[in-house]
């Protein structure tokens, strides 16, 4: 399938995905795990707090780094935490203790539930390599070779860059553009030449700030405005939309 067919700039020669929101549903269970955990914090702390929504979700925590996630959410409520270490048990009261709970919660719910795709991704990403493109995934999840894993579609993708690569590398997480950044390196392409697929508003942005040559932004939960304000070149509901179909 011929690079026009995939709904794309003819100057792109490579695609980089965000996964959890883009490529797989795992954005619904990292937003149940953010909530119970941030609302049994906020309960314990302070009982009249208001509770952690999706509005929280989309602008403090979907695509960055756990532990920014945390420090960002927590400092919106102005409350400050000790920052702790890498091995604070999920029940520290720190930075990377919440953090540390919070991907309790969700290793579980996949290991109960497994990895459900979207469909009209697959689709996509079939025909991205149908049409000779390298592809990466490119994600903030430390979990990104276990989900790419259970989601059956490893064999589709040419590069990784996760939370594990991003803290080996020293990479600054979305919406800096270091780890997409990252990706296209690891493809030998030029960004100018790449195009980032993201649902979230900070992976959007980091796109827009890693000049890369076309945006996709994927609407997921009705932020199509926010995601073409934060720097998207045009925005679907589902990547199947691009070949012209449905979802």
């Amino acid at each position: 399938m011929p690079v026009s067919g995939l709904g794309l700039p003819g100057s792109v020669r490579a695609c980089l995905f965000d996964l959890d929101g883009v490529l797989t549903r795992t954005a619904t269970v990292h937003m149940a795990a953010w909530k119970r955990t941030f609302d049994e914090y906020l309960a314990a702390t302070d009982p009249g707090a208001r509770p952690f929504d999706q509005d929280d979700y989309n602008r403090y925590v979907d695509g960055r780094p756990r532990a920014s996630g945390v420090r960002d959410f927590l400092a919106s409520r102005d409350i400050t935490l000790p920052e702790g270490s890498a091995g604070d048990a999920p029940d520290a009261a720190t930075v990377q203790g919440i953090a540390a709970r919070k991907n309790v919660l969700v290793l579980r719910e996949l290991d109960e539930h497994g990895v459900e795709v979207y469909p009209g991704s697959v689709r996509y990403l079939r025909a991205v390599k149908a049409a000779g493109l390298p592809t990466a995934v490119v994600t903030a999840s430390a979990n990104g070779e276990q989900v790419i894993a259970a989601g059956g579609f490893a064999d589709l993708i040419d590069a990784r860059v996760d939370g594990v690569v991003a803290a080996r590398e020293k990479l600054r997480g979305k919406p800096e553009p270091d780890t997409f950044l990252a990706g296209a390196r690891a493809l030998g392409v030029d960004p100018a030449h790449a195009v980032v697929f993201e649902d979230a508003l900070s992976g959007v942005a980091a796109g827009k700030a890693g000049q890369f040559g076309f945006v996709v932004g994927v609407d997921r939960v009705g932020q199509a405005e926010g995601l073409a304000a934060a720097g998207a070149d045009v925005v679907v509901t589902d990547l199947a939309e691009l070949l012209g179909e449905g979802a």
